[in-house]
């Protein structure tokens, strides 16, 4: 594999793997980190009829599972069907999960692993530039509630994560969009270059990929279990997670952040925390990617109650992660709940 990335972890570490996976030299890779272990797939019902044929010519015994395409299905009763389909795929305390997939599917396989049997092994293989650079990374899983966003979880490490730029060439548009979302928001907090567009040309993805994924494991590996600058990775996720429970999913994930963006530089702004500059750099980034800037026909009054379930609140004190300026970050508690309502107003058309 042409890059890879030691990412120290509780418990031992692992490998970010970042080169073509599906190919031989790749495939060795995965083959000898499964091992002898009997081993489960969990795809999408829409990467299955893409990808099924040469994950199967790769680890011929193992079962692939599908579940449905969508946040919406991010759910404890999908795991239930996981649990169930490694029931009959005969899975056993030694065995392996491989999430290959968006970060839908590897935050719900993920939490299926970590839980059946108290815990089996995993592997990640995103598929999507979001889960690439974000949620495969870090070994954080879990599912949405009704009520609110990822607020059942786990932290369960991979044995390894194998990144294929390659598989970004048939990404759809919009879903390449929704992961630059997440590539700025590293960028803002910790790696300027990212900022550049220069460093988003086709021809640099395996570098920014290589990049965005480097800040998030510098902050993971410095605090694992989210006690305090790991927080700082929820940069506009307050707003953002609130967005997709008002809207009921139909704003996908890195559409909401770019909107979250946007709020958490204009309320860090109204907060006094940073000049007005750093949130006219953050919506022309934003809206230079394509992403929306404004929450539309959405309630802000309705956007703030949902954060009030926000995981990341505290003792019923809001909790936002804010800047000071790129690449200084914070975490303010307690702002009134007027000055959020006031940034949200200013983002409602």
């Amino acid at each position: 594999m042409p890059d890879r990335i030691r990412v120290n972890a509780p418990g031992g570490g692992y490998d970010i793997h970042i080169g073509s996976v599906l190919v031989e030299d790749g495939l060795s890779h995965l083959r000898q980190t499964v091992g002898v272990a009997r081993c489960v797939i969990v795809t999408n019902t829409t990467l299955e009829p893409l990808y099924s044929q040469v994950l199967k010519a790769a680890l011929p015994e193992a079962v692939i599972v599908t579940m449905p395409d969508g946040e919406q299905h991010k759910t404890m009763d999908t795991v239930g069907r996981l649990y169930e389909a490694f029931v009959r795929a005969k899975l056993d305390r030694a065995g392996v999960v491989i999430a290959f997939g968006g970060g839908v599917v590897g935050d719900t396989a993920g939490f299926a692993a970590a839980t059946f049997m108290r815990g089996v092994r995993l592997i990640q293989i995103p598929t999507s530039l979001l889960s690439m650079v974000d949620s495969s990374v870090g070994g954080k899983v879990g599912v949405d509630l009704p009520i609110g966003k990822n607020l059942v979880g786990a932290f369960k490490q991979p044995d390894a994560v194998f990144i294929d730029p390659t598989m970004l060439t048939t990404l759809p548009a919009r879903e390449w969009r929704c992961g630059m979302a997440e590539v700025i928001k590293h960028g803002l907090l910790a790696d300027s270059t990212l900022l550049d567009p220069r460093m988003w040309a086709p021809e640099r993805v395996p570098e920014l990929i290589r990049r965005a994924v480097q800040v998030k494991v510098n902050v993971v590996e410095a605090d694992p279990y989210e006690q305090n600058v790991r927080a700082h990775l929820n940069l506009g996720h307050t707003f953002a997670h609130a967005i997709e429970q008002v809207s009921g999913y139909a704003w996908p994930h890195g559409e909401a952040v770019g909107v979250g963006l946007v709020a958490a530089a204009r309320l860090s702004v109204a907060h006094g925390l940073a000049q007005i500059d750093i949130a006219n750099q953050v919506e022309t980034l934003v809206a230079e990617l394509g992403l929306p800037t404004r929450i539309g026909e959405l309630s802000p009054e309705a956007l703030y109650a949902a954060m009030s379930t926000d995981k990341k609140w505290a003792a019923g004190k809001s909790r936002f992660v804010l800047l000071r300026r790129v690449g200084e970050p914070l975490i303010a508690e307690g702002i009134d709940r007027d000055t959020v309502l006031k940034v949200l107003q200013g983002l409602d058309s």
